[in-house]
């Protein structure tokens, strides 16, 4: 269903004058403060939408009753995201609004995962989980916070099989990292001698081993060309004014690149060989084996046009089957993840869509339908009946067949970006939470949060579950003056007839997350990297709330990679088999290295547990299995 509206909408930097309203001041200090813009989403319409929420509450068929709280400030992380002048007082519509990305894992072995976030200005911060939901700031003594640099993407992984997590980060022209980690939390940069030191406009990574050999290859997305040559104020590349429009010139492609693990620490670039040429601008990807063919197959995203999902012939090549499983594609995708919504066995696939939010501007009660888009096709590069105007849901059907129900499902969105699934109330059925928001020079968006209605569909809880609203909705963005000479029109528009300097407010909003039990209570939490603002750190009370059972599944490969990415799992209890697949992604542009969770509902018994390892060894657990614990699996030699 298409959504409706009757302001006049124009392309890209058109746009920005529909959503330009009326400033509001408040002053807190010396200098003025103002809020931009003039939210035309205000308390008393996020007390409405939580009272809409309210009135749902007799569909849930599962538990609901429990509460998220921020505790950044209790956790002791100080990190805050800062941007680039292109996504704030110097802003257009280019790339580097759509932010950075955050990563788990347990860097020095202690069996607490510790979190990397990462940041476009000021260098990137890893902060050491040190139990009970505190943190400490561990960057300098690790290495790995490449100040100078415009980072994008983070993704843990053992590239070596040791044991030890390592990182590999991506920037915008600043060279990408590779980091080797000693098992201590120490890191060494060996970008260079891996071969994955390339400059380009890079964005998402992905660890997997594409070949079954037993070691992780990597994919790199690379965005395509959207900066000039001169730098900004903060050694940045300053984004070309048509930047957004840059899916009209091909010769600004920047193709994914596909890195095959030789051993030894060496990477070599086999993309051509393996026949991987999607056209698009690639911010994301993820991998799976939907057909069960015993090798992952790639689902590429595009930003601005057809995703692609290539699959895997056997570890020697890729093959473009898009047409056959998903003939249509969300336009402007950002987040993707295959996960098993229905637990019927089979790996479902969720895209989330933001750019098609980005043609017309829409009141909160028609962010859950589809867009209208109002852009045409010559911008397009292609007919409207070719795309999902939205977040798109296939369902795995078997037989190598989808079908897209996202609007039967609930899970339309404003503004999304990166999506993270797990089951945050531990009955069984995974749930979703989507990264979403503008922030500069737009109104607030929500987070949402969706309960999965036991395979049903999803039902908005973000308000129920006290994660909407977010603290402090409106944070400092930057300060200008508005005396000076030569103000871009829309810095003229925020300044609305003042002189002397004001500081801009603009609403927060998120880019990535992760889901992680990250003080070890039995329940998941979550924390955000948010937009040019401190990360939220949202801790579950539902282990406080009621009695929970829960399996946490660490996978030790032998034969295969160490981390057993591409690995299937299913526990049994209690009549019911939950499936997971081992591919670490959990929010946008970002890769993590979690033991697998599952919710076990009311069972209190596991019958056993299954592994399909990547190596083609088939694994059964029968003995040893109890509720709430974590279960380390190393695989048969």
């Amino acid at each position: 269903m298409a959504r409706l509206g009757n302001r006049s909408l124009l392309i890209v930097l058109l746009l920005l004058a529909a959503v330009l309203l009326a400033p509001r001041s408040t002053s807190s200090d010396s200098v003025l403060q103002v809020r931009y813009p003039d939210p035309d989403i205000g308390v008393d319409v996020l007390a409405a939408r939580k009272k809409a929420q309210l009135d749902t509450v007799d569909q849930f068929k599962v538990y609901y009753q429990f509460h998220f709280s921020d505790t950044v400030k209790e956790s002791g992380i100080t990190f805050i995201h800062q941007m680039v002048d292109d996504a704030g007082i110097d802003y257009k519509p280019v790339h580097y609004d759509h932010g950075t990305g955050i990563a788990v894992a347990d860097v020095d072995g202690d069996g607490l995962y510790d979190i990397y976030f990462v940041n476009q200005v000021g260098g990137n911060e890893l902060w050491r989980n040190l139990g009970g939901g505190k943190f400490k700031n561990i960057t300098k003594e690790a290495g790995v916070g490449l100040p100078g640099r415009i980072s994008v993407t983070a993704s843990f992984a053992d590239i070596d099989n040791d044991g030890a997590q390592d990182l590999f980060v991506t920037t915008v022209l600043g060279g990408n990292a590779l980091f080797k980690n000693d098992g201590h939390g120490h890191f060494k940069n060996i970008s260079k001698e891996a071969g994955l030191d390339l400059i380009s406009h890079s964005s998402g990574a992905v660890f997997f081993d594409y070949d079954n050999d037993g070691l992780l290859d990597l994919l790199v997305c690379n965005v395509g060309i959207y900066t000039g040559e001169k730098k900004g104020a903060q050694g940045q590349y300053v984004g070309l004014p048509d930047a957004f429009a840059g899916h009209l010139h091909p010769q600004r492609y920047e193709y994914p690149v596909l890195y095959k693990n030789i051993g030894h620490d060496q990477f070599q670039d086999v993309t051509a060989e393996v026949g991987l040429r999607p056209t698009g601008w690639c911010g994301d990807a993820s991998f799976a084996d939907p057909n069960g063919t015993g090798f992952p197959g790639l689902f590429i995203l595009n930003m601005q046009g057809h995703d692609h999902y290539f699959e895997n012939a056997g570890g020697k090549k890729f093959v473009d089957k898009t047409e056959q499983y998903f003939p249509k594609t969300p336009w402007g995708a950002m987040g993707v993840k295959f996960f098993d919504f229905d637990n019927d066995g089979r790996m479902d696939l969720m895209v989330t869509d933001m750019h098609s939010d980005m043609s017309e501007l829409v009141d909160p009660n028609l962010e859950k339908q589809k867009s209208t888009m109002r852009w045409p096709d010559s911008f397009l590069q292609g007919s409207h009946s070719d795309y999902i105007w939205g977040n798109a849901f296939y369902h795995n059907l078997g037989n190598g067949k989808f079908e897209e129900i996202s609007d039967r499902l609930g899970v339309e969105n404003y503004w999304p970006w990166g999506v993270s699934v797990g089951d945050i109330n531990a009955d069984g059925w995974d749930d979703i939470f989507i990264a979403s928001g503008m922030s500069f020079p737009f109104r607030y968006g929500i987070n949402s949060m969706l309960l999965n209605n036991q395979g049903e569909k999803f039902l908005d809880s973000e308000f129920l579950l006290g994660i909407e609203p977010r603290k402090d909705i409106y944070v400092p963005w930057f300060e200008l003056d508005c005396s000076q000479k030569g103000l871009n029109e829309l810095n003229q528009k925020v300044c609305g007839g003042r002189s002397g300097k004001i500081r801009v407010m603009s609403p927060r909003s998120s880019r990535s997350s992760v889901m992680f039990d990250l003080d070890n209570d039995g329940d998941l939490d979550i924390v955000t990297n948010e937009f040019n603002s401190p990360p939220q750190v949202l801790v579950s009370d539902l282990a406080q709330q009621k009695a929970i059972h829960w399996l946490k599944v660490v996978l030790v490969g032998t034969r295969s990679n160490r981390n057993g990415l591409g690995a299937t799992v299913r526990v049994h209890a209690a009549g019911h088999t939950y499936t997971k697949y081992n591919d670490g992604k959990s929010g946008y542009l970002s890769q993590s290295v979690l033991p697998l969770y599952f919710g076990l509902g009311d069972a209190t018994k596991i019958d056993r547990v299954e592994v399909n390892w990547p190596s083609g060894q088939k694994q059964v657990l029968t003995s040893g299995l109890r509720e709430n614990q974590v279960l380390c699996i190393p695989e048969p030699r």
